[in-house]
């Protein structure tokens, strides 16, 4: 499969729009678009491109008069690649030997419920909530990216074998920042109070 690694996480099922305008990409994208084929998007994390996942072009939106293109993506299937080859046989760009990944995508509605209510408290905490729409239909992958997660966090979500296990690494995660976000605003109104004059109840013994 042909390889364009990047320095981003992509999951699968989500869409991704890419500016093509390297020569071995350019090449890839017009391999890919006449014979039909998927390439693969290895996440760049941690100094190395073993984990990916799978994209097809769902459309080419513009074409450059030089060959650049503006593409709309959608992953497929998370990938392990087990050969990397830079360049590839006779070809500009990457690619090598993957293996498609086994994906557990039964999510758990409890979990969910749970996901979504601390979300949503995140969003407020962070004054987004009005921008930002969270509900039952919304995919994982799209709040993860929302959230604060390191690249090497994102990486480590992609590797896992089913959405239970995902919903789980997020509420963890949205449990520990909430509480942290709590304690921030409130040492941010105490050092607000410096200087002013307090009303303080008196202690009564």
């Amino acid at each position: 499969m042909g390889l364009f690694p990047l320095n981003l996480v992509v999951f699968p099922g989500e869409h991704l729009n890419l500016h093509i305008f390297e020569p071995r990409y350019k090449q890839l994208i017009n391999d890919c678009l006449q014979s039909d084929l998927t390439f693969g998007i290895p996440s760049y994390v941690e100094n190395k491109t073993e984990f990916g996942t799978e994209v097809s072009i769902e459309e080419v939106t513009k074409v450059y008069p030089d060959g650049r293109m503006d593409i709309k993506t959608i992953g497929l299937s998370a990938i392990k690649v087990l050969e990397f080859q830079n360049p590839w046989k006779d070809k500009l760009y990457a690619g090598g030997l993957i293996e498609r990944l086994s994906y557990d995508e039964r999510e758990d509605k409890e979990l969910k419920t749970r996901l979504i209510d601390l979300a949503q408290q995140l969003f407020v905490w962070l004054k987004i909530d009005e921008k930002i729409t969270v509900d039952r239909f919304t995919a994982l992958h799209e709040i993860i990216h929302k959230i604060g997660l390191k690249p090497e966090e994102e990486y480590e979500i992609l590797r896992m074998s089913s959405e239970s296990e995902r919903q789980r690494y997020v509420i963890q995660h949205l449990k520990n920042i909430i509480p942290a976000l709590e304690r921030a605003q409130k040492a941010r109104e105490k050092i607000q109070m410096n200087g002013h004059f307090k009303h303080l109840d008196p202690l009564k013994f």
